[in-house]
């Protein structure tokens, strides 16, 4: 049984014969999650919006994993319809071993923006748009399959006020609405959890996240990682680069050690070795696990009742 001082991220258990869908997976740390994974031998499917990109990124892995399968599905998580249109496409391209919801808006304005759906576009892009995906991605999962959403430490800088998850009232914070999205998807995670727990399913849902991580740092990727954010030297000093960010993910989608309910980030919180940590209580709560359900149940349309 792999540990946290045994878990090596440079030398992973074979995943032949897997297959793993990484959302967002043409680009910054989803790149390397992808990159890594093939390595070990999963098939990848990339469900992400840009075909372009996507290729970029196919043909930067198969560079560097000769044999490395990997595919295409075009998604856009700030969309219902797009998102109905991917799942649909990944249900036959299934059975799927490994879900990993890591695409999201990392960057945005002060001023309130919506999906086309009409959702506030952060959560509505970060949180609702992974859980109705998982919802309809799911009876693809094979019976021992695993779905890894990703956190973040924005939880720790920013209280939690469920009321206010859209951001509908008060002066709005870019910032702010990240933060929310990513308390939404610690309470997703959680509480998908405690509902495969009740219906008897052995599919396993954990939480990740990447640390600060930077393309600077990253190892060179021509076409992915060319160009650099101002921030990125600023923060240099405390970060690490996206190759590393990938590491809790990896480790959460395959370490056979991890089980459900499980988070993972770096040992030093920013940076270092995959190792398992204590999410924000408010985030982990059931309360705010029945509340965020409820909210993405209405704010979607689709009701997700995990079965056996």
């Amino acid at each position: 049984m792999a540990t946290d001082s045994s878990w090596d991220p440079t030398a992973l258990p074979s995943q032949a014969g897997k297959t793993i869908v990484v959302t967002g997976g043409n680009a910054g740390i989803g790149y390397f999650v992808s990159e890594q994974l093939a390595a070990a031998g999963a098939r990848i499917i990339m469900a992400s919006r840009s075909n372009e990109k996507a290729d970029v990124a196919a043909t930067s892995i198969r560079a560097r994993v000769p044999g490395a399968q990997i595919e295409f599905v075009k998604l856009d998580l700030s969309s219902l319809g797009s998102i109905r249109e991917a799942a649909e496409k990944i249900r036959k391209l299934g059975p799927i071993d490994v879900l990993i919801n890591n695409a999201g808006t990392t960057t945005g304005s002060n001023k309130r923006a919506v999906t086309e759906d009409g959702l506030e576009f952060v959560v509505g892009s970060n949180a609702f748009g992974p859980y109705a995906f998982t919802a309809l991605v799911f009876p693809a999962l094979t019976k021992s399959a695993r779905v890894v959403s990703l956190g973040s430490m924005a939880t720790r800088l920013v209280k939690l006020d469920p009321a206010n998850l859209q951001s509908t009232t008060g002066r709005y914070n870019f910032f702010r609405a990240y933060a929310y999205s990513k308390h939404a998807m610690h309470a997703f995670a959680f509480e998908l959890q405690r509902k495969l727990d009740a219906a008897g399913s052995s599919v396993e849902s954990l939480l990740a996240h990447p640390g600060s991580a930077v393309d600077l740092l990253s190892s060179r990727r021509p076409g992915i990682n060319d160009h650099f954010a101002p921030l990125d030297y600023l923060s240099a000093i405390i970060s690490q680069g996206k190759d590393r960010g990938a590491w809790p993910i990896v480790r959460a989608a395959i370490d056979p050690a991890a089980v459900g309910g499980e988070f993972y980030g770096p040992r030093r919180s920013v940076s270092g070795r995959p190792v398992r940590l204590d999410p924000v209580a408010s985030s982990a709560s059931a309360e705010f696990g029945k509340e965020f359900w409820h909210q993405a149940e209405a704010a979607t349309g689709i009701t997700f009742v995990p079965d056996a």
